[in-house]
């Protein structure tokens, strides 16, 4: 388990047992405070209001986990578009220049494949994404030079393009994985969560019996929510992950001959 997966354990564990105890406490203040019957119709418009933007938070974490899950699925699929694409055209180059360049477009989609393989170690993946700039670099400055000595126009017109855009897909990977929302609004959501949990025990005050499974059901259904939400925004660490889409890329290694 890495770093990052103990916290969201940690943050999530702290979640519900926060929760509980709000809910124990707010139904201990229910049992003990006299509300009159006006107050009350006050009260629920508040609690009403609480759990809307709950509610709100909730949806609109979870809608952007999601969607930014999916955008990671999608980066994968394009980057191994723009290997096959680049790779096609080094048919373009002069034929001695060839042989060369497929070996480095080899040995690169290799680093890619072993970026992404070893990304829960943070400091293994910097290392293979050195790696795989310094072969993007030599890939682009030999592929330069073979199309410059090449009496066909399109090996400059359709090769270079290709290769930028393969280079630049890179980039665009490396700044998914750090797209996240703030910090402030997984404890904004917590707050709100806590705070409702209160709200929802003073409303039980009035009954004379606890149900655990309503205490219990409300504090882990909305933990085990959070939790998603974290785990979608982090699909190389979790338990929701989009490694199932590195066969593309490795679908493209196995086409190069």
């Amino acid at each position: 388990m890495t770093v990052q997966e103990q916290y969201a354990v940690l943050f999530v564990g702290l979640l519900f047992l926060g929760m509980l105890v709000c809910l124990e406490i707010g139904l201990r203040l229910g049992r003990r405070t006299k509300v009159a019957e006006g107050a009350k119709q006050g009260l629920g418009i508040i609690e009403g209001a609480m759990f809307t933007l709950l509610g709100l938070l909730v949806a609109f974490t979870f809608s952007g986990a999601a969607e930014r899950f999916e955008g990671r699925r999608h980066l994968i699929v394009e980057e191994a578009n723009d290997i096959g694409t680049a790779y096609l055209r080094v048919d373009l180059l002069p034929a001695d220049a060839q042989p060369e360049i497929r070996d480095l477009f080899q040995r690169y989609v290799d680093s890619r494949i072993e970026t992404y393989r070893g990304f829960r170690d943070r400091a293994q993946a910097q290392q293979d994404i050195a790696k795989s700039q310094a072969l993007q670099n030599e890939l682009w400055q030999k592929s330069v030079a073979a199309a410059a000595r090449s009496n066909n126009a399109a090996a400059t017109m359709l090769l270079l393009p290709a290769l930028n855009a393969m280079i630049d897909i890179t980039t665009t990977r490396i700044a998914a994985t750090e797209n996240h929302p703030p910090a402030v609004i997984f404890a904004m959501l917590a707050a709100v969560a806590l705070v409702s949990a209160l709200a929802a025990g003073f409303e039980m005050g009035g009954s004379a019996n606890r149900s655990w499974l309503h205490i219990v059901g409300y504090a882990l259904i909305l933990s085990v929510s959070v939790y998603v939400i974290i785990d979608l925004e982090f699909p190389r660490r979790g338990l929701i992950r989009v490694d199932a889409f590195d066969h593309y890329i490795t679908d493209v290694r196995s086409s190069m001959k």
